[in-house]
């Protein structure tokens, strides 16, 4: 099948990626928080890829560019998700690789994520896909209340 690759930028389009989005980040309840979440790491250079399928998004792929002294000047993929009707179709191949492709255009040294523990069919395609495991990641949350 072919899809439509384009990035979001309207309020219009990022409410359309809100079901979608909540498979991976189901902790999304609120339309209205959502969309002002992304605008403001749109205004961070966060963008939101979509695939589109006609009318409907079908896959998402957010990032933005950082530097720092680890890896220099790198793309960081903060969303991955296919719908899970079309998932091991290579969807999720086509978003990461229009990604890397704008980390190459960009000069970038490196091309980063980061994939919960457990997730080990997520580990498994990022392997496929070139990517290496390098470390763990650390988090602590400082919300008064919520759990580490």
């Amino acid at each position: 099948m072919a899809y439509t690759l384009q990035h979001l930028e309207s309020h219009a389009a990022f409410e359309a990626s809100f079901e979608l989005m909540r498979v991976l980040r189901p902790h999304l309840t609120d339309l209205a928080a959502y969309v002002a979440q992304l605008q403001r790491q749109a205004a961070q250079g966060y963008r939101l890829l979509a695939a589109w399928e006609g009318e409907q998004v079908v896959g998402l792929a957010g990032y933005r560019p950082l530097e720092n002294l680890l890896y220099g000047r790198f793309i960081y993929v903060d969303d991955l998700v296919v719908s899970p009707d079309l998932q091991r179709g290579g969807l999720g191949a086509q978003l990461l690789n229009a990604v890397r492709d704008e980390a190459l255009q960009r000069g970038c040294d490196h091309f980063v994520l980061d994939t919960g523990l457990h997730m080990p069919l997520a580990q498994r395609f990022y392997f496929r896909q070139g990517l290496l495991a390098r470390g763990m990641h650390f988090t602590q949350s400082l919300k008064p209340g919520s759990p580490q």
